[in-house]
Formats: C-alpha cells, sequence, structure tokens
C-alpha cells in the first residue's frame, strides 16, 4: 500500500488573471510569469522526491498547460492524464470576461463582493461555490479518491473554485471559511490521507 497522497495545484498566472477579468470556462492562456510558476511547482514536487501513478486536470487549458508543464519538470511526462469538465473553474456566467473593477461600477461593490465571496449565491447566468461543488465532489468521490485510497499518487492540476470545493471537504471547512481561502497560483498542496479518506498530514509548498 502506497502512502495515498494527493496534491492539488492551481495553473499558474493566466492572462486574464494578470488582467484582472473574471475568468470561469473561458479558455485563456497562461503568461510567461504563469509558465515560470508551473516549473517551479514541479520543480518543487521533485525536491519532494514525490512521483505520481495519475493526474487530473480540467478541460481548460491554463490548467492542461500547467499539469504539462509540471510533469515535464518532474521527468514523468508518461504519466497518465485524464481531463474532465467536473474541474472546470466555477462558471462566472455574465461576469465571464469583465474586468472585476467595471464589474463593481455596474453593478456596485456590495453585489460583486457576494457573488466572489457568498457560497451559495451565483452571478448571472454563472454557478456559486456551492453548485461548483456540487460537480466536483461527485467526480472527486467516485473518480479520484478511490485512486488514492487503493495507493496511487494523485495530482490534480485545476483552478481556484475547483480546489476549494475539495479543500472544504479535506479539511472540514465551514462555507464561511472556504470563500476566505486564498489558493495562490503554481502553489503545490499535499495531501497524505489516511484510510479512512481524512487528512493524515498537510504540506503546502509555498515560497
Amino acid at each position: 500500500m502506497g502512502q495515498r497522497l494527493l496534491v492539488l495545484v492551481r495553473h499558474g498566472e493566466s492572462e486574464w488573471n494578470k488582467k484582472n477579468l473574471f475568468t470561469g470556462w473561458r479558455d485563456v492562456d497562461l503568461t510567461e510569469k504563469g509558465i515560470a510558476e508551473a516549473r517551479r511547482a514541479g520543480r518543487a514536487l521533485k525536491a519532494q522526491g514525490l512521483h505520481f501513478d495519475v493526474a487530473f486536470t480540467s478541460v481548460l487549458k491554463r490548467a492542461q498547460k500547467s499539469l504539462d508543464l509540471m510533469l515535464e519538470e518532474l521527468g514523468e511526462k508518461a504519466v497518465p492524464v485524464v481531463e474532465d469538465q467536473a474541474l472546470n473553474e466555477r462558471d462566472y456566467g455574465d461576469l465571464s470576461g469583465l474586468n472585476k473593477d467595471d464589474a463593481r461600477a455596474k453593478w456596485g461593490e456590495d453585489q460583486v463582493h457576494i457573488w466572489r465571496r457568498s457560497y451559495d449565491v451565483a452571478p448571472p447566468g454563472g454557478e456559486s461555490l456551492k453548485d461548483t461543488a456540487a460537480r466536483v465532489l461527485p467526480y472527486y468521490i467516485q473518480d479520484i479518491l478511490p485512486r488514492v485510497l487503493n495507493g496511487d499518487n494523485v495530482l490534480i492540476s485545476a483552478h481556484g473554485n475547483s480546489l476549494r470545493a475539495l479543500i472544504m471537504v479535506l479539511e472540514r471547512l465551514s462555507p464561511e471559511k472556504i470563500v476566505a481561502r486564498e489558493i495562490a497560483t503554481g502553489v503545490p498542496l499535499i495531501y497524505r490521507l489516511n484510510a479512512d479518506s481524512t487528512v493524515a498530514e498537510k504540506t503546502d509548498l509555498a515560497g
């Protein structure tokens, strides 16, 4: 039996992160900084002596490219990769493509804050974090967790809100606490799980 290893990484900085735009399901690429962040994450994982049996990512290229770069730095390009829409970023609906300052000017600071930081209030045409969790968590339970519990080392390259949904369950956080959690781009979070799927140990490779 392996060590029941699960590593979560938010993709490197994207072009729209840099421009302060709501991105959601829009398929934008990494910036040069984002590429460097993903490579640094791969090197950090290699420095920990980690190897992976399988990797999961979304259908969005910023997460996929980050994963490719990490696996390249790890020297593990042959690791099987599973792509699934369930791991996509939260869909921001009508906010997608808008500058966050412009959105505040249009709908007001308080309303945009509610859309961004409440657990169960969705922006027009989009998803709340609760909605995002409703697609991420069944996929995790059915497709990812059994691999971890079976002893596979699993790497997930995904997005701020799809990872928030996982972290909420892993760390047993309340809705209020998870919406306040900031998840940095390109920083691996390493979890080692107990046989009952609870967290035995967590390591944050920030810095």
